[in-house]
């Protein structure tokens, strides 16, 4: 007996989506292939910026973590993260590293905008170690790019506006 599932989630072809360990992508299309001896329904996603194209079954969509862009109370929560004061930690940077690296590969918006805002440095503080930057990087581009989406503007006037929310919450030395 072959168990059919679907995914829970309806995707439509030229919407955004996000895959986490991704981030934005967009819905290129949905079709049927025989893989196997057996039909599967396909999501194409394309993702401009890496010009890569992922191929996600539809039924394991969101076992996978596809999912629609964050509605507007989630990139709230988001923004107000940022806004608060950093938690940096005091253990071993590697250990730091591997659970900043998790937040940002979960796709969760609240969790990415953690990372941005414990590792976000002031122009006047100590300058940041280039693992520490790139992870900084990565998290602002994966929050900029989703925020830019939900708000309907471009990626850097998004990446303008978190830039902005963290310069405000941070404390003048």
């Amino acid at each position: 007996m072959v168990k059919k599932t679907t995914s829970k989630i309806a995707f439509n072809s030229g919407e955004y989506v996000v895959y986490p360990a991704q981030g934005v992508g967009k819905v290129a299309d949905i079709y049927k292939q025989n893989i196997g001896g057996s039909e599967l329904e396909l999501i194409v996603v394309n993702f401009d910026r890496d010009k890569m194209t992922l191929r996600v079954p539809l039924a394991k969509a969101g076992m996978n973590g596809l999912r629609k862009i964050s509605d507007n109370s989630v990139m709230n929560d988001a923004l107000e993260i940022l806004k608060g004061k950093a938690k940096v930690k005091k253990i071993m940077w590697s250990r730091r590293a591997q659970e900043y690296e998790n937040k940002i590969n979960s796709g969760n918006p609240a969790a990415i905008a953690e990372v941005v805002r414990d590792l976000h440095r002031r122009e006047n503080l100590a300058e940041q170690s280039y693992s520490e930057r790139q992870i900084y990087e990565q998290a602002l581009d994966r929050l900029a790019s989703e925020y830019a989406i939900c708000q309907n503007i471009s990626s850097e006037e998004a990446t303008k506006k978190l830039l902005d929310i963290l310069a405000a919450a941070a404390p003048v030395l």
